[in-house]
């Protein structure tokens, strides 16, 4: 333990959460993962990038083949939900929808969910060039940290961790998976039964055989999104998605 407190002491340095005690903060991050560690050496190598690992000559490696193995557990683990809660879905979307779970986007947004990038152990160069941030390496380290848990507390406890990040309408993110952004957008509308959407062709770009259309979405004649796309179909969605960011939804996709 004490070798870990003092290895997370450099890595916090001239970060704000150095201004906490440091044993507080290592609690902090087991709260945040709603796990706490027997192992504390585990947690250890998962928070430790390869720059830091080859800066300082660590006896216990980088997190690279935790990251191997936590790729693994999160696969099955979300494949095992989503075949046991959609019954009635195909194969092919199936795959589809835990490729959008799984993928760099969403395990970067997971990982600043939990405040991960405050933890990590970087070597100079990385911490200097904003690695705490670039999401390659949070997803790599939320991912690395799902495998120290398995290997400390089993898949019990991995799968109880993975889970609290799956939505919890899946046949919702199912749709967001297939880009049906135009039907979510409706469905958040009629919440409100006075508020009226609907699409309006405002443009043509390019020549006949690369067509570019511009459509506007308006909520009550007020324009929420704009899309641009191969076909009316293709710009309606991708300015419904633009209205659903704008009202706060959907983030990770």
């Amino acid at each position: 333990m004490e070798n870990l407190e003092n290895e997370l002491r450099k890595a916090f340095r001239d970060k704000a959460m150095s201004k906490h005690d440091l044993s507080e903060s290592i609690e902090k991050l087991e709260k945040e993962l709603h796990y706490t560690f027997k192992n504390k050496e585990l947690l250890k190598q998962a928070l430790s990038h390869s720059s830091y690992a080859n800066e300082r000559k660590h006896i216990g490696g980088s997190n690279e083949r935790l990251e191997f193995l936590g790729d693994s557990v999160l696969s099955i683990v979300v494949s095992d939900h989503l075949y046991k809660n959609l019954t009635s879905v195909a194969e092919g979307e199936l795959t589809k929808l835990r490729a959008s779970l799984v993928c760099e986007k969403s395990l970067h947004i997971f990982a600043q969910q939990i405040h991960l990038g405050d933890y990590l152990l970087l070597g100079k160069g990385e911490e200097n060039t904003g690695g705490r941030e670039r999401p390659s390496i949070l997803a790599d380290a939320f991912e690395a940290v799902i495998a120290a848990i398995y290997l400390d507390g089993g898949m019990e406890a991995a799968a109880k961790h993975i889970l609290r990040f799956i939505p919890g309408d899946l046949e919702r993110t199912r749709r967001v998976a297939y880009s049906d952004y135009k039907t979510i957008l409706q469905e958040v509308v009629q919440m409100n039964p006075e508020e009226k959407v609907e699409y309006a062709l405002i443009g043509e770009e390019g020549p006949d055989h690369n067509k570019r259309f511009v459509v506007e979405v308006r909520l009550n004649s007020q324009v929420i999104g704009t899309g641009k796309g191969r076909s009316k179909k293709e710009a309606e969605q991708l300015a419904a998605k633009e209205a659903l960011k704008l009202m706060g939804y959907y983030e990770a996709q």
